[in-house]
């Protein structure tokens, strides 16, 4: 009897905090999926408390998803693309400003530099954007990475067009499609829900 080893995906988790609730049952269906999945936090997801909940509860519910701690260093991301740690990465949710730093190029938080660890290698970056600004501060950002090799976007849309029109939020429901599709070299598509 053989047994095939599981398929290992990174995942970073970003400071939009009302996002999380939907996000986690996401990272729930991928071990269900027999994903083995390396939890990556940024800054203010693996410190700050909110409303939404305490930095502590999600660093412990995601090892409990996972049997990861959470990444949240620079140290602990960076062997990820050269050691071939993950197939791909997925950022769910993608904050405006990671989006920001990553159309620039800018790879100073743990989020940013998997990503560039792991396109360095070839391997694709699922981005699952959620942020406010998305349709205004975020749209340039946002609009560069649409053309850049190596990223791939689970379909989004306006969250609340009246109360907040340039909100954008992605169906982390079709997270998991999303990642199969990159894996493929294929944007999953409509990407405009």
């Amino acid at each position: 009897m053989t047994t095939e080893p599981k398929r290992t995906v990174a995942f970073a988790m970003c400071g939009s905090f009302c996002s999380f609730s939907a996000v986690l049952p996401q990272v729930r269906a991928l071990t269900a999926r027999d994903w083995d999945v390396l939890p990556i936090l940024s800054a203010s997801a693996a410190g700050q408390d909110t409303r939404f909940g305490t930095a502590a509860a999600l660093r412990q519910n995601l090892c409990d998803l996972t049997g990861h701690a959470p990444l949240t260093t620079l140290q602990e991301v960076e062997p990820l693309g050269p050691r071939r740690m993950a197939e791909a990465l997925i950022i769910a949710p993608a904050t405006g400003t990671t989006m920001a730093l990553l159309a620039a190029g800018i790879s100073s938080t743990p989020v940013t530099l998997a990503a560039k660890s792991l396109l360095r290698g070839g391997r694709p970056v699922v981005l699952a954007p959620s942020t406010n600004d998305g349709l205004s501060g975020s749209a340039p950002a946002l609009g560069r990475l649409l053309q850049r090799r190596g990223f791939y976007f689970v379909p989004f849309g306006q969250d609340d067009c009246r109360k907040k029109p340039c909100s954008l939020k992605s169906d982390f429901t079709l997270l998991p499609a999303a990642l199969d599709a990159a894996l493929n070299g294929v944007q999953i598509q409509p990407m405009l829900v």
